[in-house]
Order: C-alpha cells, then structure tokens, then sequence
C-alpha cells in the first residue's frame, strides 16, 4: 500500500459493545462457511436482511468471550503491547508510515475489543489495577486522529450513565482514577484540536462533552474541574459560533449543569468573559425565533445558563455593563420567543440589594413600558409563553414588580407608582383581579391541607414544610408577590391608590385583612437574623401597620 493509501485509509468503527471488530474479508468468510454448514438454508447472498440479522446475532453467540478479571487483565496487556509495538514502529520509521500502519489497525482493533469491560461495570477496578485507565488516557494523545476516536467511543462507553449505576461503587473507582490521570485536561487538547468540518471529529466531540456529562453526573463535584482544566472556558468559545449545530446545542446544554452543579463556576464565569459571551449568543435572538425546536432549546438553555450566572453578586455588575438589562427589555418589546426567559432573566437580575443597580437602570432605559403589557395580559397559548404556565408567568412579572418597589426610592420610585395611579388606576383594577384569584386558590389548597391534618394523629416539623411547600406550588408564592405590591402602594401615601383597592375588594366581599394575614405569614418565615432577611421582615411588618 502506498503513502496515499495509507493517507486516505479509514479504519471500520467498533460498534458500541458489539463483537470483535475483524478484518473485512475473514468476517464476510465467517457468514459464508456458516452459511455453507448449515444445507438446508438459503446461501448467504441470497438471504434476506432479516435472515442475515439473525446470522448475525449467532455469530455474536458462537465469538462471545466471557469477562472475568483474567480477561481484562489480558486485554489491558494486550493494549499495552500494540500500543508499545506501535510507539517504537512509528519512531524507527517516522517517514515511512507504510512501515508502521498494521500495527497502528491493531492498535485500533485492540481498543475496540475494550468495549466489552463495558458491558462488566463491575470490573472497572480489575481494570485501574491493571494500569488500564492510564493506558486509555495516554492514548488519547496518539497522533492517529481514528485511534483517538476509538478511545473516545470507549471512554463514553465506560462512562455511560446506565452502565455506571449498574455497579455505582465499582464505577466511581474509575471516574476517581479518570480524574487522577486529568482526564478533563486531557479531553480539553483532543477537542482543540478536532475538526468538525470531518463528520468523525464531529461526532468525537460530541462524545467528550457525553464523557464530561457522564463524569459530572457520577460525581457532582467533578464541576469545579470543568473551569480548572479548561473545558469551561471551551464551552464558551465554542458557544461564539454562530451557527446552530448539535454540537453547539450539547455545549449550551452542558454549561447549564456546570453551573448548576458547581457555585465556583459561577462565580468564575464572569472572569473569563462568560456574561458578555451569552448575551452574544442570545442577542441573536432579539428580533427572529429559532428555526427549529433543537435551535429553541439550546436558547433556553443559555438563558437558563445566564440565570444560574446572575446568583453570583460578582456577575450583576458584568451583567449591568453588558448592557443586559437593555437587551432583555428589548425582547420583551419583539414579543419573540424570547420574551418569556426574558422576564426570567429580569427576574433574576434585579432580585435582592445586588439588583439595585439594575433596577435604577431598568427604569432609566424605560423597561416599565414594556414590562406593564406583560402585567396586564398574561398570553393564552402556552407556546407565546415559552413554555411557562400562566401563574409562572406572573409570578416572574410581580417579581419584577416587587423587586422595583423595594430597591428603587426618589423619582424613580415615583415613576412606578405613577403607573397605577394613570388610566383611572386600571392597573389596580388588573392587581386586585389576580389577588382574588389567586386567594381564592390559596384558600382551596388551604381546605384540602386542613382535611389531611384532620386524619393524621401527629403532624411533625418536616410535614409541616410538606404542608408549606404544597400551598407555594398551589399559588401562594405569587401570591405573596401581588400583596407584596398591594402594602407597596397602598402605604404610598397615594389615597386614591388605596381607595380604589378598598373598593374593588369590598365589592367581591372581601377586605384587607387576607393581604395582612399573608404578609405576616410571609414575614415570620423570614425568620429573625440580624440581616437583610431581618431588615426586611421589619419593613414589610411596618406597612403591615400603615395599611388600613
């Protein structure tokens, strides 16, 4: 064969915890003299897909090997001997690859035969005795770009989600020795330097980030390694594209577990350009929707991603001078699909003392415009509210609204009240319909809650929570929001504001006292540390007082 040849040569891929990969010829020979055995049958070219499918699965039968450690022991020994046969072949001809190309196929069977420890997660620890695991990583440095696929396919095949929770204790002595030999630094350089335009180096990088995936899920822990080793800031880079891919997709979808398995990552995101990044990839969809429902879903991942990034104080600043604020008010005015994690995104950014800043800007750039429409009619169809349920969606927008009244003072602070003064106060009239709404919810659920107590003999701190979380999922989150707004506007000092909520109440036979009621539930589960929960807790007690 000559050097084109070689060049041009292709290795057949090891099927995923299928037979020994064999060469072409011996293995269509093996159906043919199995064919010829049995007279009765149909030739081998003459059988039909189904007949030759179940050829097949008998000769899997007739080669399969039984795993023990003696076998794994062999195999790994084996791996080591090609590999080494393989490493003194290509330095004693390094220009004349025809010299050493055998042994690279052998190579290339020999890690597709490891497939099958897949198959026996309970021997991943005869396997790191071996010496096996850091066998397998080394290789992924060969120059051969098919071996280093094959090692790939292997690795994901290892790590595999189903086959680690097969033998979990087995298999996190591999994840633990994967981590020893840096597999996340390693797997790092093998994705610098695939090339996705070569549809094998596409579906190899698509396998590192199922790798990392794996790992991670095994090990929550293994996050922090992720902006360690560099694979993080990958991500990113990779995210820049613009383009939408698979690949592409896979990355959103695992920056979204980085950062909600780990905090440093979080944190560390804003150092390594990680906002400014997101913004970038969402800014395209500003003004246009997805083309597909993958290209939709990797949106909403990025605008998941930037979320989890907002928890971290650092990231509102970079976040602020990013000009997010902006470009979130922005898809609320578009109404794209991107409205909704829009207002999720609002949500988290102006939440708490480190939103502030956001807020005063939230104002300054004119977002009550376009966040009162969201107020005032909430979409019907489920799919104008990206994917959100109608009491999701407004509790992201009297979240907003709640966060305004409490971080914002001064003029600003006028500007929002003045809202529910203009229009004859119609914004009061769509605040008190929620209200009753939403009470009326509470109350329900609250009925159910009494009747189960009624039949439980002892009702305990943890089934108290129980109790609580049920009435939060049921409405009384939102509604704590919209009372939350109610005291906000009726302790104003605006006595048109809070006539008008007297009125409407007393005209469906209901008054204030429900708003007190909640808020003081609302408060004391706060509880009484001397911090901002504190400071708060104090200051919603004082308008508690003022309302009357």
């Amino acid at each position: 064969m000559d050097i084109e040849e070689l060049l041009d040569f292709q290795p057949a891929r090891t099927l995923k915890r299928g037979p020994d990969a064999e060469a072409e010829g011996e293995f269509e020979g093996m159906f043919k003299r199995k064919a010829l055995e049995a007279p009765q049958k149909k030739n081998y070219e003459d059988m039909t897909d189904e007949e030759r499918l179940a050829l097949v699965m008998e000769l899997d039968e007739d080669k399969a090997v039984e795993m023990d450690e003696g076998t794994v022991k062999r195999m790994v020994t084996q791996l080591e001997k090609k590999y080494a046969k393989n490493q003194e072949l290509r330095i004693k001809h390094a220009e004349q690859p025809e010299k050493f190309m055998e042994s690279e196929i052998e190579l290339h069977v020999e890690v597709g035969k490891c497939l099958t420890i897949a198959t026996q997660p309970q021997l991943y620890p005869v396997l790191v005795q071996s010496n096996g695991v850091k066998l397998i990583v080394s290789l992924l440095s060969h120059s051969n770009s098919d071996i280093v696929l094959g090692v790939v396919d292997l690795l994901h095949e290892l790590t595999d989600t189903d086959v680690i929770n097969e033998a979990l204790d087995e298999a996190l002595v591999l994840v633990e020795a994967l981590v020893k030999n840096q597999i996340m630094s390693v797997l790092v350089q093998v994705l610098e330097a695939m090339d996705e335009k070569n549809e094998d180096e596409a579906k190899g990088l698509h396998n590192i980030l199922g790798i990392a995936e794996n790992l991670v899920e095994a090990d929550p822990e293994l996050a922090d390694h992720a902006f360690k080793q560099g694979l993080l800031a990958w991500i990113l880079n990779r995210l820049k594209i613009r383009s939408f891919d698979q690949n592409k997709l896979y990355c959103s979808e695992l920056l979204a577990i980085l950062l909600q398995s780990s905090v440093s990552n979080r944190t560390q995101l804003g150092n390594i350009e990680g906002i400014d990044t997101m913004l970038q990839a969402l800014a395209l969809y500003k003004r246009r929707n997805p083309q597909i429902a993958e290209e939709q879903e990797m949106m909403h991942n990025l605008f998941d991603s930037l979320c989890l990034s907002l928890l971290a104080a650092e990231n509102r600043d970079i976040f602020l001078k990013g000009e997010g604020v902006e470009l979130m008010i922005l898809m609320l005015r578009e109404k794209k699909m991107s409205r909704p994690p829009a207002l999720k995104v609002l949500n988290f950014a102006l939440q708490g003392d480190e939103g502030i800043n956001c807020c005063a800007k939230f104002i300054d750039v004119y977002g009550l415009r376009s966040l009162f429409p969201c107020f005032m009619k909430t979409p019907g169809k489920k799919a104008k509210r990206g994917g959100f349920s109608e009491q999701e969606w407004v509790e992201h927008v009297t979240s907003i609204i709640s966060h305004l009244l409490r971080n914002l003072s001064g003029s600003q602070l006028q500007r929002l009240m003045n809202k529910f003064v203009e229009e004859d106060h119609l914004k009061v009239d769509r605040l008190i319909e929620l209200h009753l709404f939403y009470l009326s919810r509470a109350k329900a659920v609250d009925r159910e809650i009494a009747q189960e107590k009624s039949q439980l003999d002892d009702i305990d701190e943890e089934k108290e929570n129980e109790f609580y979380m049920k009435r939060l999922d049921a409405g009384l989150f939102t509604l704590q929001r919209l009372n939350y707004i109610v005291l906000s506007i009726g302790t104003a000092g605006i006595s048109s504001v809070l006539d008008r909520v007297k009125q409407l109440l007393s005209l469906k036979g209901e008054s204030l006292q429900p708003v007190r009621e909640i808020m003081q539930e609302y408060a004391e589960s706060l509880g009484d540390d001397k911090n901002k929960a504190n400071e708060e807790k104090m200051n919603i007690n004082h308008m508690i007082n003022q309302l009357t």
